[in-house]
Order: C-alpha cells, then sequence, then structure tokens
C-alpha cells in the first residue's frame, strides 16, 4: 500500500499541489468580472437552456465583439453531469459556476502538465521540480487558470503547443497555435509568427509541409467555428475574423485605455512571474539551449507592446516558457549551492521565492475584496427574501454591478426576478417599481439605501506589521423600494458612505 502511494504522490503530486492552489482560489473567489461574462453567461445558457437559444443571453447582451462558444461548450459537456446531480438535489446555481470553474481548471493544468513531462523528459526532474515550485508560488497564472476567459481557453492550447514544441513534434505545435489563434484568440498569431520563423530558419521545419500542414489546420479550426457559432449566434460568423478587425485593423481597443510601450517588461511581467523574472534572465546567460524557447516568446511579448492596450492576460501565454528557463537557472543554481560566490546566488533565490509568497498573498487578499457586486446579491438573497407586499422580488443590477461580480450564475429562481436594462436615469428607476436595486449611487430618489457592501480601493503602506495595509470603501448599494413597507421594517445593516 504504501508504494502504490509513493507511486501515486510521484506521478501526480506536483498536479495534486498546483490542483489544490487553484481549488483554493476558485471555492475563495467564486465570482467573476466583466472581461470574463461572455463564457460564463454562454456555459449557463448550454446548461440551462440547453437547445432554447432564443433564451440565451448573448442575443440580449452580444457585447461590442461577438466571440466563441467552442470552449464555453467543451467546458459544460464536462461539468455537465456534476450539475445535473446538483439540479436534482437543488442545490443554487452558483455551486454550478465552481464547477465550470473548477473543469476549466482541470483542462489547463492537464495541458501543463504535459507540457510539464516534456521538461522532465528533455531537462531533468530536477528542472521540472523548480518549474512546480516557481508556477505554485506565483498568483496570476494559477488564479486564471480557472477564469473563462478567450486567453485562457487559448492559453490551454498554446500549452499543449509547447508540449509538442519541446517534444519534437513541430507540426503538431504549429497545428494547435494555428487553432488556438483562428478559434480563440487572433493575438497568438504573434506567437506562431516568430516561432515558425525560427522553425525554418533553423530548418527544423519544412516550408511546404509546414505550409499544408497549418493549411489543414485552419481549414478544419475555421469550419469547426463557423458551423457552431453560425448556428447559436443565428447569423453566418467566424468570431475571431470580427475581433481581429475590431482590435487590429480599426485599433479601436484603445478605447478601454492605453498603457506605455514599456509596460509589459516594467509592469506586468515583474508582478506576473515575481522570483521568476530576474531568474529566467539568469537561465537565458546559464544555459546556451534556453535561448532557442524564450527568443519567439521574447518577441510575442515585443510584437504585442505595439499595441496600445495592454493587459496581463493578453501576454499570459508566455509565462510558462520564462517559468522554465527560470527553473533551469534554479537548478543550476541549486546544484552549485556549496561553492562560495553560486553560495550567495543561491540565498538570494530562496529569498525571491518567499518574496513571491509573500506578493501572492498580497495579490489573493486584493483579489478577494475585488468582486463586490457578487458578495452584495448574496446578502441580498440571504436577508431580502419572500415579502408579504409582492409576490414577486425584482432586483435592477446596474452596469457596475453586473461587471464586478454578478453572473446568471448567481441568480435564485421563483420568486427572484432580474433585470440588467440599460440607459435608465436614476430618476426613471422609481418609475420601473423593482423591489430591490443593487447600483454604485448611494442615494436614488424612491429608494432606501439598506446596505452597503465594501470593495478593495488601494494597498497602503505603512509603518509596522504588516508593512501593507488594505484601503477598502463601499463600492455597491443595496436599495430598497421605500413603497415595500416590509422591506422598509427589516433589520438592515444600514450604508456607509464616505463623504
Amino acid at each position: 500500500m504504501a508504494r502504490k502511494y509513493d507511486k501515486f504522490l510521484e506521478l501526480y503530486g506536483y498536479d495534486l499541489l498546483l490542483g489544490s492552489i487553484v481549488a483554493f482560489y476558485v471555492l475563495m473567489v467564486p465570482y467573476t468580472k466583466v472581461e470574463e461574462s461572455f463564457n460564463v453567461q454562454a456555459m449557463h445558457d448550454i446548461l440551462y437552456h440547453r437547445h432554447q437559444i432564443e433564451k440565451y443571453d448573448h442575443l440580449e447582451f452580444p457585447g461590442v465583439v461577438p466571440r466563441t462558444f467552442i470552449g464555453a461548450l467543451l467546458v459544460s459537456i464536462l461539468a455537465s453531469p456534476v450539475v445535473f446531480l446538483m439540479n436534482l438535489l437543488h442545490v443554487p446555481k452558483l455551486y454550478s459556476l465552481y464547477a465550470v470553474r473548477l473543469v476549466l481548471g482541470g483542462i489547463v493544468l492537464s495541458t501543463l502538465r504535459f507540457f510539464r513531462i516534456q521538461i522532465k523528459k528533455k531537462f531533468g526532474s530536477q528542472v521540472e521540480a523548480f518549474f512546480v515550485i516557481l508556477t505554485a508560488s506565483q498568483f496570476h497564472l494559477l488564479f486564471y487558470c480557472t477564469r473563462p476567459l478567450p486567453n485562457i481557453l487559448a492559453f490551454a492550447l498554446v500549452n499543449l503547443a509547447y508540449g509538442f514544441w519541446f517534444k519534437g513534434s513541430l507540426y503538431a505545435a504549429l497545428n494547435f497555435m494555428v487553432f488556438a489563434t483562428l478559434v480563440f484568440r487572433c493575438d497568438i498569431l504573434l506567437l506562431i509568427a516568430p516561432l515558425g520563423l525560427e522553425l525554418l530558419l533553423t530548418k527544423s521545419v519544412s516550408f511546404w509541409k509546414a505550409l499544408t500542414s497549418c493549411l489543414a489546420a485552419a481549414f478544419l479550426s475555421i469550419g469547426l467555428t463557423v458551423l457552431v457559432d453560425s448556428v447559436i449566434w443565428k447569423r453566418l460568423l467566424w468570431p475571431e475574423l470580427e475581433v481581429f478587425w475590431f482590435n487590429s485593423v480599426l485599433n479601436r481597443s484603445s478605447e478601454w485605455g492605453t498603457h506605455p510601450l514599456h509596460w509589459y517588461f516594467t509592469s506586468a511581467l515583474p508582478r506576473s512571474l515575481l522570483a521568476a523574472y530576474p531568474l529566467f534572465l539568469l537561465g537565458v546567460l546559464l544555459d546556451r539551449r534556453i535561448f532557442f524557447y524564450i527568443l519567439p516568446v521574447l518577441s510575442f511579448v515585443l510584437l504585442y507592446s505595439k499595441l496600445p492596450h495592454k493587459e496581463l492576460r493578453f501576454i499570459i501565454s508566455s509565462i510558462p516558457v520564462f517559468n522554465f528557463a527560470a527553473a533551469v537557472a534554479a537548478s543550476r543554481l541549486y546544484n552549485n549551492r556549496k561553492k562560495s560566490f553560486w553560495k550567495f546566488l543561491y540565498i538570494a533565490m530562496l529569498g525571491l521565492i518567499l518574496s513571491s509568497l509573500a506578493c501572492t498573498a498580497v495579490f489573493f487578499m486584493a483579489s478577494y475584496e475585488n468582486y463586490p457586486s457578487g458578495y452584495a446579491l448574496k446578502a441580498l438573497h440571504r436577508i431580502g427574501g419572500v415579502t408579504k407586499n409582492s409576490d414577486e422580488l425584482t432586483v435592477h443590477i446596474d452596469t457596475f454591478s453586473a461587471m464586478n461580480g454578478i453572473s446568471r450564475f448567481c441568480e435564485y429562481n421563483y420568486p427572484w426576478r432580474y433585470s440588467k436594462e440599460e440607459n435608465i436615469s436614476l430618476e426613471n428607476l422609481q418609475m420601473k417599481n423593482f423591489t430591490y436595486l443593487l447600483n454604485e449611487n448611494s442615494y436614488i430618489k424612491g429608494f432606501k439605501c439598506l446596505m452597503s457592501v465594501d470593495g478593495f480601493s488601494r494597498v497602503r503602506i505603512r509603518i509596522g506589521f504588516p508593512p501593507i495595509s488594505f484601503a477598502k470603501e463601499p463600492k455597491v448599494f443595496i436599495h430598497g423600494n421605500i413603497r415595500n413597507t416590509d422591506i422598509m421594517n427589516r433589520g438592515w445593516p444600514g450604508c456607509l458612505v464616505i463623504p
């Protein structure tokens, strides 16, 4: 029995470690943001409305650009047995959100495992161990891997491509990147282009064979996404082509904010890589083989830096390769730790890893407080149940609340009813006869503020221990209709408003 247990840990110990961290993040922070809203709502609709496409959320709220349903469909199919059992037991829909996010995390971690195994075969088990240590000590990769973003769905395919690249199956690596580019994220083109160019220049692949292989993968990818998405969107559609046109040709992504050219290298990568940031640079210097793997990924980040609108999630596909290079450096430092000069570098590396853990704790605590609307709706369900004055309880969710923690997985069944109707002025809300409002404004005529929910504001540096603290302020306010006397007579916590 002990041998079987040891063998199990040897095979799956690293997966248990990373999976436990991912599950912890999901359980502690189940809610989602606006960037994830399309795939979250799509998963909800596939699981609960199934073939009744006319009830799907995207037909009422299509978003700025259309997205593919393929990722949401895959995750929903895998999660459906658990969700079906939950429905039989009348478990609240919120637990289905846990299910789909854990399934997505499992998919991403399984592709990361494939990449990790190829690292082990090519560079040894010690490099693999440090790869896991560095990944576990970082926050963003494991926190994001359960978030149903198009970037994360593409990330899973890119991990498979990395694995085949390291394995030597180069045409398979290119095919997976083609699929990721044409179906989930057109910007993966910025990764496949330098990788393909490197493989051609080093004569690792044949131009004509690579061309025919990638064209076959492209026709398959486009055919699949057009077939699936045209049916669900009810029009002839290739979603990523419209995304490419919007973001790259029209360059309208900059409407969501811009950052300077150096932002990925001075902000995004340092925050996401932490200890691995200086270590990956050291790895390039210590092992000449590393440069071959780093160059296409580094080129990907450089090319992306040209686009004015920047977000960390856009370059999350680069993190595993940077972690690999850092792991090679960490392994070399560990092997030479008893030598006089190397000993100081080894101690510095241990300090960096401990600092990474501390930063990860800070990032987690800030993220925990960053979904005020989800917590507000949960509190409303707990306190504001059935009233004597109405059969239905109608809740209006304003745009801010819909963007910061609320999805259809958070909704309850009858007598609760929800509205995300937009463009209603504050003055006209009382004419709609809503029972409750979730709103970012603390005063609305015709309603009484019953409760406020705080959200993360900023980090404060202070003298003492701990050296940092989190500043919070009221972000979402729960309002009750003043004409409903039952609501007015309940013991609400009241609203704290910062002037």
